[in-house]
């Protein structure tokens, strides 16, 4: 089982594959150097290639190849080291410097195959004379999740902690929880405690779901346009604003709940779009939707707690942990039903499960919510999080609550199970054109006219 905390992580803007997981593989790349080197190279191959320029993955790698890490840089860090890097071609090592020209050292290779992950980055580590000291192939594999190439497929560890409740797919899940009289959270929870001491791990769902909040504030007072190019302004401080002036007139729209789900999805997305700091949630590119699931319950369900936001978000982990072992989360191999339809899986059964749904009905739901997501493509316009990113979080957000409102108005029976809908999920992802999975060669990419 992957550690709700390995699902939810803390990091920047705008892409979990395309930035946070360079980032690390950078980082983790220079840790392993046996001395200083003359200069590095980084190759990046396949969707990072295509995306990598959209995506920020030549500033993440400078960034990791600094030392920082996705959950605690600092935007004056970041600009320092950046600024540096392409304007008097250096980059930190250490304590020491090294010559870096990021026109050179990083190089698009879009030529080059990724016989092992469609988000591969070769770094290579160069003396004086031209050899090479260290060579290493790593592919970012989804949501902030990293690994060798060569590690790619093997069972993920989690430190060898025996787990009471060990379940790896829906069957599994259903059994254990109905055999020990615990729900999904209860047995979450008795598998982080075998991890961490109650108080620790309390502390860190309540940090996460800190910064999932903050974020949906900052995004509602975000204005002008982000980067990019695409001059796609904010909107969430306007939408916000047209709301609340609705309110005062005492005219609110009959669809006004789902405005506000809206508001909360596009608030986060604008946030990782601009660079900002997100909770990987599983992805930066579905970032939004939880956490505007999560505000909808926190602020307009009467029975709403903070016992109820914790066993939402170690449901909603739970569920994201078996996309991921039994699939995958990465828009290069699953197209964007792999990062938004997971999202709405996750938020599905983590409502389901604050308001008081039984195992059955978590699942149910956790089913529904990818079901309505099938085949959908990742096709970024110009290799941005924005378009139609930003937007499709917000309908991932209103289509979990409504999968959680139909799970809870049954009696958690159903026809297909959750485990043939990650099947499916998976078998559609391999069939799906690599064009339509974050490459932005297919789909929107190519039929919009920038004018």
């Amino acid at each position: 089982m992957i550690s709700v905390f390995d699902l939810f992580k803390i990091g920047i803007g705008p892409s979990s594959s395309h930035t946070v997981g360079p980032m690390k593989a950078a980082a983790a790349f220079v840790a392993a150097l046996p001395c200083l080197p003359e200069r590095i190279e980084v190759r990046l191959l396949g969707s990072l290639a295509w995306t990598g320029r959209g995506h920020a993955t030549d500033t993440a790698v400078m960034l990791g190849l600094a030392g920082e890490s996705p959950d605690t840089v600092t935007a004056a860090a970041a600009r320092r080291i950046i600024d540096d890097a392409r304007g008097a071609y250096r980059l930190p090592l250490g304590s020491q410097m090294i010559g870096f020209d990021p026109t050179r050292d990083i190089i698009f290779d879009t030529e080059a195959e990724t016989p092992v992950h469609a988000n591969t980055m070769v770094l290579t580590a160069l003396d004086a004379d031209d050899s090479v000291l260290l060579a290493e192939r790593w592919c970012s594999v989804g949501g902030g999740f990293i690994a060798r190439e060569h590690e790619v497929g093997e069972a993920f560890e989690d430190g060898a902690v025996p787990l009471p409740y060990p379940f790896t797919n829906g069957a599994e899940m259903l059994r254990m929880g109905e055999a020990a009289g615990l729900s999904v959270a209860g047995m979450m929870w008795e598998n982080e405690r075998a991890r961490l001491p109650q108080a620790e791990i309390e502390r860190r769902l309540d940090a996460i779901i800190a910064v999932m909040m903050d974020c949906i504030d900052r995004g509602m007072e975000g204005e002008g346009e982000l980067p990019g190019g695409l001059k796609v302004r904010r909107r969430a401080k306007a939408l916000l604003e047209r709301m609340e002036a609705a309110t005062r007139r005492n005219t609110p729209l009959p669809h006004g709940m789902m405005d506000r789900v809206s508001l909360y999805a596009i608030a986060v997305n604008e946030e990782n779009a601009a660079g900002g700091r997100v909770v990987t949630a599983p992805t930066n590119g579905a970032a939004g939707v939880v956490p505007a699931v999560l505000r909808h319950y926190r602020d307009h369900c009467p029975e709403s707690s903070l016992e109820g936001m914790r066993d939402f978000m170690l449901t909603a982990a739970a569920i994201g942990a078996l996309f991921k072992i039994n699939a995958s989360i990465s828009g290069a191999e699953m197209g964007c039903q792999g990062e938004v339809g997971v999202a709405c899986s996750m938020a599905a059964a983590g409502l389901t499960a604050a308001l008081g749904g039984s195992i059955l009905q978590v699942e149910n739901a956790a089913e529904i919510g990818m079901e309505h997501h099938l085949g959908m493509t990742c096709d970024p316009v110009a290799g941005l999080v924005q378009i139609p990113c930003i937007e499709r979080n917000a309908f991932g957000a209103i289509k979990a609550i409504n999968a959680a409102s139909l799970s809870l108005h049954g009696d958690g029976t159903h026809r297909i199970s959750l485990d043939q809908v990650i099947a499916t999920m998976r078998q559609t992802g391999m069939d799906m054109q690599s064009k339509y999975k974050e490459t932005s060669l297919g789909g929107l990419a190519v039929n919009f006219t920038e004018c």
